[in-house]
């Protein structure tokens, strides 16, 4: 009975999560779209500069609280209340930090326009803390559904308002205020979904008790941020904004094919990893059954964006964001596996191994920089190539302590994820000979689709997936209900 009730869990919580991202990534694509019709690679190059000084913020407000309340088998109230109080009041103390550090943010890239824009795309940190302990309490006790109307209801309205805005010339200040709107309104929609609701009472002895655990978290994520971030600081300073326009937009469109998948998988990973924690070999089961499903989805979504990208690019936004395709066609390269770091860094949070969640970063972050350093005379490109390369010899240091954990070799990993990227490479390659034979851009980007479609599920098919089976039948399952 346990297992059929953790089961329907992971199923569920996967179920809505896919629900979520999915429409999510649906109207963020249509948004998208009409946004980069309307402006120019300079807009988004301006809002991509102040990118880093956003998310490191974000990541000390956030303070790893979210994970370590998740792992707590004992909390109450006041656990979420010092959260709540701690994440509001240092989010109003970074706005007003960042308020006046705005003009020196303008010089260092020498765009003045940049002093009014950070002080409006800065009011997220102000908005933001008001979520992040009614979040963890959702995200904790697996309410997936609720959490899928905010992020739903917040992406309509923001983007609506971020269109309405672009179209009366706001430009890049559009997009930051659209930003702030959706902070604003996924905070307020959280608290009033979540069961818990912060209150007056100011208790921070909590926070003292999981600082020794989410202290390690708090410098892993600033590396993180630094890490995701530190190619925008460069484009941004030594080349133009119009560059980090291209290599943004090329980042951004992965990003949101990515959505889907890694927030499928984060929605579940680390509560139901840590269901299973007193028992490694059931808890192997869950992990590599979660890689299995990982490839399934994750190799054919990036992989076939990769393979269509120059047709999407063209006929979606315009010949005049052609340059961000080589960029969008590299990072969907590392996008395929992207989920095998989600459930890494999972399985570390899940045995409280924050200690090597924060070496692993480091590693990454000093293998990017090393790679921009000694490849930045040669061009963007193979900046880019050596930064996506960084993470790939980073996940070897992963699955090391992947396997002293849970005696998951690389051997299982790659067994797992190989039936998927091999079905999905022989349908790329059906796809391309049938596209070969048409020269209209729109019958090509319809015939590269739908082949590599059929073939991949009829490859799967054919070799009776498990994954393939169990996805068709719970689906089919919620249909009939």
């Amino acid at each position: 009975m346990a297992e059929q009730t953790l089961k329907e869990k992971t199923a569920k919580g996967l179920f809505w999560g896919g629900i979520s991202y999915g429409i999510q990534t649906f109207l963020n694509l249509v948004f998208g779209l009409v946004l980069a019709r309307i402006l120019n690679a300079d807009d988004y190059g301006m809002v991509g500069m102040l990118a880093i000084f956003s998310a490191v913020a974000s990541t000390i407000q956030e303070s790893g609280f979210t994970t370590a309340l998740t792992n707590r088998k004992k909390f109450c109230d006041d656990d979420y209340n010092a959260v709540f109080w701690f994440s509001t009041l240092s989010g109003l103390f970074f706005y007003i930090l960042l308020f006046f550090c705005a003009p020196l943010i303008a010089h260092f890239y020498h765009r003045p326009e940049l002093v009014k824009l950070s002080r409006i795309l800065f009011l997220c940190f102000l908005f933001g803390g008001l979520g992040i302990a009614s979040n963890a309490y959702l995200f904790k006790s697996l309410m997936t559904k609720e959490r899928a109307r905010v992020d739903i209801f917040s992406t309509i309205l923001s983007g609506s308002i971020g269109v309405y805005l672009a179209l009366h010339g706001y430009a890049y200040i559009g997009l930051a205020i659209q930003m702030v709107i959706s902070s604003a309104l996924s905070s307020v929609l959280k608290l009033y979904y979540s069961p818990w609701h912060p209150s007056f009472h100011f208790n921070f002895q909590p926070l003292k008790e999981m600082f020794s655990f989410s202290f390690k978290l708090i410098l892993t994520n600033f590396v993180i941020q630094i890490n995701n971030n530190v190619f925008s600081v460069v484009l941004g300073k030594f080349f133009n904004a119009t560059q980090l326009g291209f290599y943004a937009q090329g980042q951004k469109w992965m990003g949101m094919g990515n959505q889907l998948i890694t927030g499928m998988i984060n929605n579940v990973a680390q509560p139901v990893l840590v269901q299973v924690n007193d028992d490694s070999e059931r808890q192997c089961a869950v992990f590599r059954k979660m890689v299995r499903f990982g490839a399934f989805i994750s190799f054919p979504a990036m992989l076939g964006l990769a393979f269509v990208a120059k047709e999407f690019i063209v006929i979606l936004l315009g010949t005049k964001w052609l340059p961000s395709v080589p960029f969008l066609q590299l990072f969907c390269l590392w996008g395929a596996i992207v989920y095998m770091w989600v459930l890494y860094t999972n399985l570390m949070m899940t045995h409280g191994k924050s200690n090597l969640y924060l070496y692993g970063m480091i590693l990454t972050g000093v293998l990017q920089i090393l790679a921009i350093i000694s490849l930045f005379r040669l061009g963007i490109y193979v900046m880019v190539i050596g930064y996506i390369l960084s993470y790939y010899v980073s996940m070897f240091y992963w699955q090391y302590f992947a396997n002293k954990i849970l005696h998951v070799k690389l051997f299982h990993i790659l067994k797992d994820m190989f039936p998927y990227l091999g079905a999905m490479i022989i349908s790329v390659l059906a796809g391309y000979f049938a596209s070969y034979l048409f020269s209209n851009v729109y019958i090509i980007l319809v015939t590269k689709i739908f082949i590599t479609a059929l073939f991949y599920i009829a490859i799967i098919k054919t070799f009776n997936s498990t994954v393939f089976n169990d996805v068709l039948s719970f689906v089919l399952k919620r249909i009939h209900n």
